[in-house]
């Protein structure tokens, strides 16, 4: 009995490692032929809400809009033009991609991520001195950790990939920085160690074996919206399709979906991850507090590509959620405000809620004063929990708790950037209450 007991508190203290919270069966399509579906409705989903979602996509340039929920199709639309068969870029998404390549290189033993770089492109692939550039690694790569200078003056621009226009800036490891000319590299070392070209290996490897068909092109991939959503699939299976793994090492896929470095949490292997407590953005040397998507699921990883083509992946619910289109607003690298308005009206959808704020009640809150310098004096609706402040990306610039109704507060806006923010109020289980505008000068 006491090695039982023993046995038994063994097993409990044992680390469990984090998956699919939910077991519902994931379904694989086959190659060709028909794709299961199932309904919104029985899913629990509201069809005014998904409505709204469908019209939303459509005034924001979408082209393709899927759904994907434990594998099967729950909302699939194509807006113009555009169809089922319509081929389309992946952007920047295709980063994540070659991640998942990179991945089954290494366990196939044709690299290894502390690999210097300079073993597979030679030296002088880049322009910093012989010893920094040895100190390069796959990894750094993967991690958009390289050191190289990613603000670089014409005609170098972030996605060059000449020795000319990879400059030194600090050493590998040292600082992250969105620089996609060491990123497309990545394909040239795959190509070096497989003795194939970028197609040839991912088609051997990857996207014949789970019956989707694309083509990179100039380092850039291209596809049909199914397409994504297959590769979306693995993901939420974890590199496995239908039993077999594509991706075996699952030490690998934990550390690409988890965060990579301490610079920006928010940053795995070329995945972009939501849930961590801080992030940072291309172009920018600044760390923002809170989670990336404040609106969608802390467990959610992404594919995020310029002009806003998505792959999301959320393991807790089961879903892979594919957008391609033109740029829903302004053009951003890869995280954009469209990310935070997206999930808003998805997730209003799924927990079949109302969407919009109650305008009248939130004419009638205490705001003020508005535009606002350093302070700002504000009241909230009865339930109110916390008070938020959206910047124009959609990202949370300051949070307080909510006075109790009708009770003010006075709360400091010093230090936060001019221009204009929403303020929202959010109950205890995060649903917004209402929402105003404020000038920050």
């Amino acid at each position: 009995m006491k090695h039982v007991l023993r046995f038994l508190l063994i097993l409990l203290l044992l680390p469990v490692l984090p998956g699919r919270a939910q077991q519902t069966p994931l379904y694989f399509p086959p190659a060709s032929g028909t794709w299961a579906t199932t309904t919104p409705q029985s899913l629990g989903w509201c069809q005014p809400q998904l409505d709204s979602l469908v019209a939303f996509l459509g005034r924001k340039g979408t082209k393709s809009f899927v759904v994907l929920k434990d594998g099967r199709l729950v909302v699939e639309r194509y807006y113009g033009t555009f169809t089922q068969d319509s081929v389309w870029y992946w952007a920047s998404a295709g980063k994540s991609l070659t991640a998942t390549l990179v991945g089954v290189a290494q366990q196939d033993g044709l690299l290894q991520l502390q690999d210097s770089t300079s073993r597979y492109l030679g030296r002088s692939w880049t322009s910093a001195p012989a010893a920094k550039e040895g100190r390069i690694t796959v990894r750094h790569q993967l991690t958009m950790s390289t050191g190289l200078n990613d603000a670089l003056p014409p005609p170098c621009d972030n996605e060059s990939t000449s020795p000319g226009c990879l400059l030194y800036r600090a050493d590998a490891g040292t600082r992250w920085a969105y620089h996609t000319g060491p990123y497309r590299l990545l394909q040239n070392v795959l190509a070096q160690a497989s003795g194939l070209t970028i197609n040839q290996y991912t088609n051997q490897k990857l996207a014949g074996r789970i019956g989707m068909s694309g083509l990179w092109v100039n380092d850039v991939y291209y596809s049909r919206a199914r397409d994504m959503a297959r590769f979306g699939l693995l993901t939420l299976a974890r590199g496995t399709w239908n039993g077999t793994a594509i991706l075996r090492d699952t030490a690998y896929f934990r550390r690409m979906t988890t965060p990579s470095q301490s610079f920006n949490r928010s940053y795995g292997y070329l995945w972009w991850l939501n849930g961590q407590p801080s992030y940072m953005l291309p172009g920018l040397q600044l760390v923002f507090n809170g989670p990336l998507i404040p609106t969608a699921p802390a467990d959610l990883v992404a594919a995020l590509g310029k002009n806003d083509q998505k792959i999301y992946v959320v393991p807790s619910l089961g879903l892979v959620v594919v957008r391609q289109g033109k740029s829903a607003g302004d053009s951003r690298l890869a995280v954009s405000s469209f990310d935070t308005e997206l999930w808003r009206y998805l997730t209003a959808t799924m927990q079949c809620r109302p969407l919009a704020a109650n305008s009248a009640v939130a004419a009638t809150l205490p705001l003020y004063p508005n535009p606002a310098t350093t302070t700002l004096t504000l009241g909230a609706p009865a339930g109110s929990r916390t008070v938020r402040l959206l910047d124009s990306r959609g990202q949370v610039a300051r949070q307080w708790p909510a006075p109790t109704a009708p009770t003010e507060t006075e709360v400091s806006v010093a230090g936060v950037a001019p221009g204009l923010y929403l303020v929202q109020w959010l109950d205890a289980q995060g649903r917004v209450l209402a929402s105003r505008k404020l000038q920050k000068q």
